[in-house]
């Protein structure tokens, strides 16, 4: 619906899945005001559900027929094709359809395939944990929770504009907006890689003579990198598979890296000092390359705890200072996106051309 200020609302949300995302992002939806009605493929979480005040429907197609502002499919992808199937014949022309998908562009083939692209705007909130099911559905999880919007060349502005609304006023959380490829390699290089590097690690403990010894000695470090092989293995293969091409790249691009690294530390030992000098270089400019990201954290990490002080609180008094851009009819697409490459955020709607931002992911 439309507000007299010019502005959609999602009022009504339809959520189809009540796993961890689709649990949490009900829950939270009706926590903070707005109507929502769920279906899941099994009716186990449904006593519960409604006892948070979600109503829940026996079938799919019972999502359509409540004409909601706003459906979220949050099944898993390999669902997807019938969901949307049985979805198709029913959906009213009124309704926007998104996702909470981690790979972007398969989902928008899949609805293009049954002839719902024109209602379809692209979404994945960076929201999570390795739990599963609605037992484990959280509203805090999407607490501070970003969401990355996506659009392609049909995207209709006045329904990408209605799913922003529902993220930031509806679920409480920050916006960026990308095209669909942009966002398969970013979320390729920060989630599905580093799922196989984490699973990497995992199988080398676990394929070691001395696992119990080395798991005697492991500390921070080792749980922080290794947290995701925690995920049931069959959701990440899906998850890595469905994204597969932007994957094997970027696990190519890290296994150079980490070849050449290999290569230094036994040149290291080599003995001659020409070539000895060369690898203690090599190896200096290795660790040192990724100093924007580790300033980057320092800043956030200061902000969080408010001890900034000096140049790091200078910087993060802009990080955190308001600011507005406008969008126009015609350009939307490369300015929010632009938006987006600045690391800014959208935190607010101020009329349908305006949004407020802040920059939040800046690497300098």
């Amino acid at each position: 619906m439309n507000r007299d200020d010019g502005l959609p609302k999602a009022d009504v949300i339809a959520i189809a899945g009540l796993g961890l995302i689709g649990g949490s992002l009900a829950r939270r939806l009706t926590a903070r005001g707005r109507r929502v009605i769920a279906w899941n493929h099994r009716d186990a979480p449904y006593a519960e559900a409604r006892r948070a005040g979600i109503e829940c429907v026996a079938r799919v197609e019972d999502l359509a027929s409540a004409k909601p502002d706003v459906l979220v499919l949050c099944t898993p992808l390999r669902a997807m094709p019938d969901v949307l199937a049985r979805l198709a014949p029913v959906l009213d022309e009124a309704t926007t359809l998104t996702d909470v998908g981690s790979v972007k562009g398969q989902v928008r083939d899949e609805v293009k395939a049954v002839g719902l692209d024109d209602r379809y705007v692209g979404a994945h909130p960076m929201a999570g944990n390795e739990l599963s099911g609605y037992a484990a559905s959280d509203p805090g999880l999407y607490d501070d929770a970003l969401w990355a919007v996506t659009y392609d060349g049909i995207t209709d502005y006045a329904r990408l504009l209605t799913v922003t609304e529902m993220i930031v006023r509806g679920v409480g959380n920050r916006v960026i907006v990308l095209d669909d490829d942009t966002h398969d390699r970013a979320a390729a290089l920060i989630s599905h890689m580093p799922h196989v590097v984490a699973t990497a690690l995992a199988n080398e403990l676990t394929e070691t003579s001395e696992r119990n010894i080395a798991q005697a000695l492991a500390a921070g470090s080792w749980r922080d990198m290794t947290r995701v092989a925690l995920t049931d293995p069959d959701r990440t293969r899906a998850m890595v598979e469905e994204d597969a091409d932007n994957v094997a790249r970027l696990l190519r691009s890290v296994s150079a890296r980490l070849a050449m690294m290999a290569d230094v530390l036994e040149r290291e030992g080599s003995g001659d000092p020409e070539d000895v000098g060369r690898a203690l270089a090599e190896s200096r400019g290795f660790f040192a390359a990724a100093r924007p990201y580790r300033e980057f954290k320092a800043r956030q990490r200061a902000r969080e705890s408010g001890t900034a002080s000096g140049a790091v609180s200078a910087n993060e008094s802009v990080d955190a200072q308001a600011l507005r851009i406008n969008v126009t009819e015609t350009g939307w697409r490369d300015e929010l996106l632009e938006s987006a490459k600045r690391g800014e955020h959208i935190v607010g709607i101020e009329s349908p051309t305006t949004f407020a931002v802040q920059v939040r992911t800046a690497l300098v």
